[in-house]
Formats: C-alpha cells, sequence, structure tokens
C-alpha cells in the first residue's frame, strides 16, 4: 500500500512539478484520490430480506463503497438501488444486475457477500474464490456436505477471505463464553446445547403458477433444481423446502450450531461427529412445509462430547422463546444463558484463559479488516469453521429425512444410556404434549436412525448408509453445477 501510494504521489507530483496546495492539485484533491484508489468495493447479491442488513453494514463502513446489488428481482432490485442512490455517499453509483457473474468479471470488485437462499451460498462461494474476489456468506455456508467440502476448497485452493454470516463469532460476550469452556474453567464439558426455538406460523398452501415477469425464475433457482413455480418459495418460506433451504436446525440454528461446534475440546476441532440422531415432527399447521418445526438431535464426537440440538416453532399461549446456548460438565455444573449454575457444590476452576481469536470490529467491520490485510485467519468463522459446524446441521437433517413414522409418545424417543439426552427430549415431549396440544397416541413422530458418519472420508457407514450417502450431494442445474474438490 505504501509503495503504491508513494507511486501516485511522484506520478502525480514528479514530472509535471505539480506541488499540494499550489496552482495545480490541491491536498483535498489528492487525498480524494488517494482515499478512491485505497476504497474497498462490494457487491451485495440477494437484497431483499437478509440482504437489506449487509447493505446497511457494509455501506456504514470507512471507505467502503456498494458498488453492485444482485438480485433476480427486477422490482426488488430496482427499489434498493434507488434507494441507496438517493442516500447519497460512496454508493451512490451503485449498479444493479440479476446476475452475479457479472459482477465477477469486474476486475474493480473486491468482494461480494451472498444473502441469497441457501442453495446458491457455496456455489457464491467457489465462484467468487476462482474470480479471486473476497466472500461474506450469510448462514449456512452451504446447503449440503459435498457443496460445502467444495467451497471449502476452493477457499483454500485461491486463498480468498470467507467468513460465514454467524454473527456471534464477532460478539465478545460468546467468545468469552467459548475461551472459558476451552481453557477448562468449569471443568470437562459433556454436552455443548443450542436451542433455536422461537415462534413461527404455518405458511399454507399455494398453488403452482407461472413466475411473475419481474422475476427470472432460472436465476432465482440456480442450482436448486425445482419442478414448479408458488408464492410459498420466493421470498422467504423457500427456508421450509428442502431443495432451497435446510429448515429452522440450518436457519436461524445455524447460530447456536455453530456456538455449539465452537465451544468442543480443541482436540476435536475440525472434525465431524461420528454419529447422530433426529426425532421430530412438523405438528399442527398442516401446509405446504417439508421441515420440521419441532425437533431434537443428538451428536457425539470421538472424544465423548456431544451436541444437543432444540428446534420448537408452533406458538402457543405460554411459549417460552429460546434462542440461545447451554453447556452441561462432568461435576454436574451448568452454564446456562452465560450464568453458572452449581451442582453439589461444583465450582468455577482458576486456570489460565486462552482467549479465541476475534477481530475486532464487528460482524461487518471484521470482515473488511480480514480483507483489506488479506488474512483469511482474521475472519470471525472462516470458511472451515462453516463448513464443520454446518456439517453437522447437516447430518442431524439427513438422520431426520431417513426417519419413520412411531406413535406420538414418550417411548418414541429412545436413546440408550444417554439420560441427559432422554431428559431433554422429554422437555420437548412435554411441551408438544401440553403447549401445543398434539394428542399421545393420535399423531406421529419422525423418529431418524442413528447414523455413523466417517469424518475422514465425509460419508456415512454402517446401517443406513446407502440412502444417508444418497442426501450428501444434491441434484444440480447443469448451468449451476460445481467442480470436485480436487478440480475446483
Amino acid at each position: 500500500m505504501t509503495q503504491r501510494r508513494d507511486f501516485i504521489k511522484k506520478s502525480i507530483l514528479g514530472t509535471a512539478g505539480i506541488t499540494i496546495g499550489g496552482m495545480g492539485l490541491s491536498a483535498k484533491s489528492y487525498a480524494s484520490i488517494l482515499g478512491a484508489n485505497d476504497r474497498f468495493r462490494i457487491a451485495v447479491c440477494g437484497v431483499n430480506g437478509r440482504g437489506k442488513s449487509h447493505i446497511n453494514g457494509f455501506g456504514g463502513q470507512d471507505n467502503v463503497e456498494v458498488a453492485y446489488l444482485v438480485d433476480p428481482d427486477s422490482l426488488i432490485l430496482e427499489e434498493r438501488v434507488n434507494q441507496l442512490r438517493e442516500k447519497g455517499g460512496l454508493s451512490s453509483k451503485v449498479k444493479g444486475v440479476a446476475d452475479v457473474r457479472r459482477v465477477l468479471d469486474d476486475k474493480n470488485i473486491d468482494a461480494i457477500s451472498v444473502a441469497t437462499p441457501n442453495s446458491w451460498h457455496s456455489l457464491m462461494v467457489i465462484w467468487a474464490a476462482q474470480a479471486k474476489k473476497h466472500c461474506y456468506v450469510e448462514k449456512p455456508a452451504s446447503h449440503d456436505i459435498y457443496e460445502g467440502r467444495v467451497a471449502l476448497a476452493a477457499a483454500e485452493k485461491y486463498g480468498i477471505v470467507v467468513q460465514h454470516g454467524t454473527q456471534r463469532r464477532s460478539e465478545e460476550g460468546w467468545a468469552r463464553q467459548v475461551s472459558d469452556i476451552r481453557s477448562g474453567k468449569y471443568g470437562k464439558m459433556l454436552v455443548s446445547h443450542g436451542l433455536a426455538c422461537k415462534p413461527r406460523e404455518g405458511i399454507g398452501f399455494e398453488p403452482n403458477t407461472p413466475p411473475p415477469s419481474n422475476l427470472d425464475w432460472n436465476l432465482w433457482k440456480g442450482p436448486a433444481v425445482i419442478d414448479h413455480h408458488h408464492k410459498n418459495l420466493a421470498h422467504y418460506n423457500w427456508h421450509w423446502n428442502w431443495q432451497v433451504g435446510n429448515g429452522e436446525l440450518n436457519n436461524q440454528g445455524t447460530h447456536q450450531l455453530d456456538v455449539a461446534y465452537w465451544a468442543l475440546d480443541e482436540e476435536i476441532a475440525n472434525t465431524h461427529p461420528v454419529r447422530v440422531r433426529a426425532i421430530g415432527g412438523r405438528f399442527s399447521w398442516k401446509d405446504q412445509g417439508e421441515t420440521p418445526n419441532t425437533m431434537f438431535a443428538v451428536a457425539e464426537f470421538a472424544n465423548g462430547q456431544q451436541v444437543f440440538f432444540n428446534v420448537r416453532n408452533v406458538n402457543y399461549e405460554g411459549y417460552k422463546r429460546e434462542v440461545t446456548n447451554r453447556f452441561y460438565f462432568e461435576d454436574g455444573g451448568k452454564l446456562i444463558d452465560g450464568e453458572y449454575v452449581s451442582h453439589n457444590g461444583s465450582q468455577p476452576r482458576d486456570v489460565e484463559i486462552k482467549d479465541v481469536q476475534q477481530t475486532p470490529g464487528g460482524t461487518f467491520g471484521s470482515f473488511i479488516t480480514a480483507c483489506r490485510a488479506n488474512d483469511p485467519s482474521m475472519a470471525n468463522g472462516n470458511m472451515k469453521d462453516a463448513h464443520y459446524s454446518c456439517t453437522l446441521g447437516h447430518l442431524m437433517n439427513t438422520s431426520y429425512r431417513l426417519g419413520k413414522k412411531v406413535p406420538f409418545n414418550a417411548k418414541a424417543g429412545k436413546f440408550g444410556d444417554n439420560p441427559l439426552a432422554y431428559e431433554e427430549f422429554m422437555k420437548i415431549h412435554a411441551i408438544a404434549r401440553d403447549g401445543m396440544g398434539v394428542p399421545e397416541d393420535k399423531a406421529d413422530y419422525v423418529v431418524g436412525p442413528w447414523l455413523e458418519f466417517d469424518g475422514e472420508a465425509e460419508h456415512f457407514v454402517g446401517d443406513h448408509a446407502r440412502e444417508a450417502n444418497y442426501l450428501i450431494a444434491d441434484p444440480r442445474n447443469p448451468e449451476f453445477d460445481i467442480p470436485s474438490p480436487k478440480s475446483v
């Protein structure tokens, strides 16, 4: 950067004999040239929902220009472009395009941010890497296990900064909890528990219709193989469709899954669980959605640690919202919503705390800092972190998707000799029965099988392996196919 500034300064001031503050170039003009040269230019892809936060978040950073907005819906795109131009400032000349490939061809663009449907996320990381652009990608960073592996290979091969949109990686409070846990302040952790329990409503049924004229349906679908358009796809309820979304577990739940994974012992960092199981259902709503609105899942790791996860979306009188993480320790102590709860006199230990790495600047500022330093390790949640925490959710969803219907009762939740898992399942069961009004033996649970996973090879083994491995990679439209990890 210093060399570039020296070169510019010499070019401007040298041969022509122009002096700053004299009759030629003013100090203000010189500063303007340097500022434009140092400016970081980003394109925001997907501007309807979460993309609005990206526009505001990146647009509010020092010397960052939102140069493009990308969306296949021409009406939404036009509205966002006009709003940004009216605000003035560095982004006042923003351009709107439907296809991200036009942006990636622009050598003046430094990065893209991705707030599209999930089925686009990994492909945009891959394309960005191949175009030597940095990438901020919303959660989850992958729609399936295989494409996550390819995105990771691309990020590593081309050396770009990838930051996963799990904001808790940029929050000091969560970093402090994780630092304490990993340093042994509370003793050995047994269970890292994530909860994504927030009230939602059913989505009803929408008929198949031709896509509206303002929507480029081919670009909206992208990689996803979808036979028909209906209004429960564009623009939000795609979350509850397996071809495009991943359900609440890897929607809101990605944040809590990532924290749960983050807190595991360092010795098993960047490893996958050895087996998983999920149980749940889509109760009460009787709608077009496919993913569960009630779920409990367990993942077991090679060192004996476990991750539990709860989803509970059906609203009812007295509903308790729980979007958080909790941690259970070997001596019975617990960390509940940041507060230590003693068991039989258990106490925190006086140990040296090893702080986890965290780049300051918040979610968006930390990404810009990492990009300007051209240092992927500075990302608060890089592509490797993203691949492993997202895969944790994909594995749980795979167990659910292979599940069988059994009568809705307490016997459905059999977790062998795991009393903690049974206790947590029974909490959800009681809420479904007494709060949501799901009738005993007159409704069905979907009970997934225990699935064994070979983390090195990233495929399932043992019972149910054949059908589970079929779900590792989604079918893809040929125009939006991806390479192999080795050929990326």
